[in-house]
């Protein structure tokens, strides 16, 4: 059997594991097993747990269940609340000034936590009421937060970019750095998108704003300013070379959790609990997803399928922009089915090298992917977010939640464009705090 037709007999079985609802882990490690029971024999059972193990143990990887239990600490208590309450009333008598503080919100709480799911939903689950309830059409409301959650997977500290780092051996630090600026350019273009939407639908902003008095306006800043000023001390001592990602996550969390319990009241053993138990749970879901992962792109490997692809991609005698393009369609593609880590693991050692030999700076791709990877959890058949809002907000038809986050699918491809022509977006701010280089 050659190794294509092996390769698309494995994607293919993979793909039926998807379709019955297993666990995308269970699905990864149940095909890697049968592709290397079917290809080796019952000999091939002694490398499954080496090669599960070498998959998750690196040191790098104990920043991603502290970067998840920092996120968890803010999404499990009222913060989420206090940030959109502080932007509503600030921005409250800017035209559309509500939707906009619920992508502003979805930025700055993405950058808190890390995943999109949480912010999606703990944004969502205040916003969506209100602005339906202020008169914003449903989908405006539905799909401005479902494409606001996205943010969580490119606003550092991102759990998709250390999973990269760790992946290409590059610079966590610099992705982080890298990602900065394109995640601010979204999250303006978001807004614009979402100003023009309300208007074509026919949403009137003259004299919707509800007025605050300046002491309403600064009500909530002293338990939202905290935790800014923790994601900022921490993107810090990363950046400035004082600390690992391990370690800079480690403390974050440490004191996001002193402040959520301080500011918030925790003193029962419940609260606490219950955001330790939300954290274990996703970090354990991530790192089996790595271990599987891992598994997987190991079977690919023994199979040579992925040499093989490796060697097609790299004798396609086309212009570098083609090759990109081909990429990002099966990252769009793939994005649909799997989750981004899944994606970054199986496939970023095999597209660095290539990207590297073709010209392209590789936190610029770093920075595309991921946008790739944004894309993916808004759009059909998995769409992560788009179940998370159509589980806080039933009321809302699914169509119309679907609608309303397809035109965000364009903005993100609009720039990824745009970053393509200038690619300096990404690359100008780890270039001027680090200098130059891979």
């Amino acid at each position: 059997m050659s190794p294509m037709t092996a390769g698309l007999l494995l994607i293919a079985g993979l793909f039926v594991l998807l379709g019955t609802g297993m666990p995308i882990a269970f699905a990864l490690g149940l095909a890697a097993v049968a592709a290397l029971l079917l290809d080796g024999g019952i000999g091939m059972f002694y490398v499954l747990s080496e090669t599960m193990y070498a998959g998750i143990a690196n040191l790098a990887f104990v920043s991603i269940p502290m970067f998840v239990l920092m996120g968890a600490a803010v999404a499990s208590s009222p913060a989420g609340g206090d940030l959109y309450l502080a932007l509503d009333r600030w921005l409250n008598r800017v035209p559309g000034g509500l939707v906009l503080s619920n992508i502003g919100a979805c930025a700055i709480f993405a950058g808190m936590t890390g995943s999109s799911p949480a912010t999606a939903a703990a944004i969502g689950k205040m916003g969506i009421p209100e602005m339906t309830q202020r008169g914003y059409p449903s989908s405006v409301a539905a799909g401005s937060i479902a494409a606001g959650g996205t943010l969580g997977i490119l606003i550092p500290p991102s759990v998709t970019l250390i999973v990269y780092g760790i992946s290409t051996e590059t610079s966590i630090g610099r992705l982080f750095m890298a990602g900065v600026i394109p995640g601010l350019m979204l999250t303006a273009m978001f807004m614009a998108w979402a100003l023009i939407d309300c208007k074509r639908k026919g949403y009137d902003f003259a004299g919707r704003a509800v007025r605050y008095t300046m002491a309403e306006k600064l009500s909530n800043l002293p338990r939202v300013l905290p935790f800014l000023l923790i994601i900022a001390g921490t993107l810090y001592v990363l950046y400035g070379g004082i600390a690992t990602p391990s370690e800079a996550a480690g403390a974050g969390a440490f004191l996001t959790i002193v402040v959520v319990v301080v500011a918030y009241r925790l003193f029962k053993f419940r609260p606490v609990s219950n955001i330790f138990t939300t954290a274990m749970r996703e970090s354990v879901m991530i790192m089996m997803i790595l271990a599987a992962a891992e598994l997987f792109a190991f079977a690919l490997s023994s199979l040579f399928i992925t040499q093989t692809i490796a060697g097609a991609i790299a004798e396609m005698e086309v212009n570098r922009w083609v090759l990109m393009a081909v990429i990002n369609v099966f990252l769009v593609v793939a994005g649909m089915f799997l989750p981004p880590v899944a994606i970054i693991v199986m496939s970023a050692p095999l597209l660095f090298p290539i990207i590297v030999q073709a010209g392209f700076d590789p936190y610029w791709f770093a920075i595309v992917l991921t946008i790739n990877m944004e894309i993916g959890l808004i759009s059909p058949p998995i769409g992560l977010n788009l179940f998370v809002i159509n589980a806080i907000a039933p009321d809302i038809p699914t169509r119309e939640i679907l609608w309303g986050a397809v035109p965000y699918v364009l903005v993100m491809l609009l720039a990824i464009v745009i970053l393509c022509f200038f690619p300096g977006i990404v690359t100008w701010l780890p270039n001027q705090m680090l200098g130059a280089g891979i």
